[in-house]
């Protein structure tokens, strides 16, 4: 019996602003090919606009800093100054002009900022490991004020919406953390304390955007000394105040357990389909390399897939999938002339080099 990818192209409507023309969205690629200041590069255009062409349903950019010192990696595109409007606005055009969703992830580094690149690093607490530095009262009401102004920003671009990284241990999950987070004001302590911040960020770019903008957010619900059953009470929230448009679940492996010994014996993805969601949308990212593996994450409950690596290997993966109900993404490693051909830069092709086994010597 032939698999049917049917349902993956199915339309799939927001609460607000565009709908998606199918159900896969481009995970947010770390690539270190913007400029140094942040201003989009033509290599940052070409990359994403490549996958716009190539059938995502959204398409959203890398990581973009909130604040210059927010900084996670060299070549990073920025968001905190008027001076990456142009290169936005012209990315934002590029990626609607082929029918996709276009939308900015926003970030902020937190203890991960690299020391060469940031000169003063910054976490919820004082972080001996990194020699990050805590917070003020006062730079934490900043921060939530700059990944507001940030979405601004990417609304005047012309975005349709912005996706909140609440992941990966950069600084909103590091608020999130019991392990990280030590602080004893309002902004740490319980867990209602310790996602404040998240949800004044929500809150405020619900208020200082438009009405149909949308707002997607990233969460993982392990890893940097989180608790899955505080990351599931979190998202449970956040889907049942209906303020966001789409939570995107960063699993590593969609179809992995937790490590945590009393959440075994069922998917970790389990954990979050359950959840009552109204009208948000739920996704998954993590090792989705087929069309085997993206109708099985529909199949599981998720309304979309993220595709990551897959959409390294191939910009046009959604069309391979509506082409071939059997596509498997290229088996690794791949070539550097392969990678240029996909539209990756110089830039990204060498970031790509350092990940073990995915780009072959020579």
């Amino acid at each position: 019996m032939t698999l049917s990818t049917a349902k993956l192209f199915e339309p799939l409507a927001m609460p607000r602003g565009p709908v998606m023309k199918n159900r896969f969205m481009l995970a947010p690629l770390t690539n270190e090919q913007s400029h140094a200041d942040g201003v989009m590069s033509d290599d940052e255009y070409r990359c994403l606009v490549m996958r716009a062409e190539g059938g995502f349903g959204l398409t959203m950019t890398c990581a973009a800093h909130v604040q210059a010192r927010g900084q996670g990696f060299p070549g990073q595109m920025g968001v905190f100054g008027d001076e990456h409007l142009e290169g936005l606005t012209r990315l934002a055009a590029g990626i609607k002009a082929h029918g996709s969703v276009a939308s900015l992830q926003l970030h902020h580094a937190g203890n991960r900022s690299p020391k060469d690149l940031v000169s003063d690093v910054v976490c919820p607490s004082d972080n001996p490991d990194t020699g990050a530095r805590a917070l003020t009262l006062e730079e934490v009401e900043g921060l939530r004020d700059d990944f507001i102004a940030g979405a601004v920003r990417a609304e005047k671009a012309g975005f349709d919406g912005v996706e909140v990284h609440g992941a990966h241990g950069y600084i909103i999950l590091q608020f999130l953390s019991p392990e990280i987070n030590k602080r004893e004001d309002r902004y740490g302590g319980s867990l209602e304390n310790r996602a404040r911040l998240l949800f004044e960020i929500i809150d405020g770019i619900r208020a200082a955007c438009r009405p149909d903008f949308q707002i997607g957010l990233r969460l993982s619900p392990e890893r940097f000394g989180v608790k899955l059953a505080e990351i599931r009470e979190v998202a449970g929230k956040v889907l049942a105040e209906g303020k966001i448009d789409f939570l995107d679940m960063s699993l590593w492996d969609y179809a992995k357990e937790p490590v945590e010994e009393e959440f075994k014996g069922r998917t970790l993805m389990s954990y979050f389909t359950e959840l009552p969601r109204g009208k948000v949308l739920l996704g998954a990212a993590g090792k989705i390399m087929s069309a085997a593996d993206a109708v099985k994450v529909i199949d599981a409950g998720c309304d979309y897939v993220m595709i990551g690596r897959g959409a390294i290997l191939r910009h046009d993966f959604p069309e391979r999938v509506r082409a071939d109900a059997e596509y498997v993404s290229p088996v690794l490693p791949v070539t550097v002339a392969h990678l240029k051909q996909e539209g990756l830069g110089d830039a990204f092709v060498k970031y790509m080099q350092g990940w073990k086994g995915f780009v072959s010597e020579g």
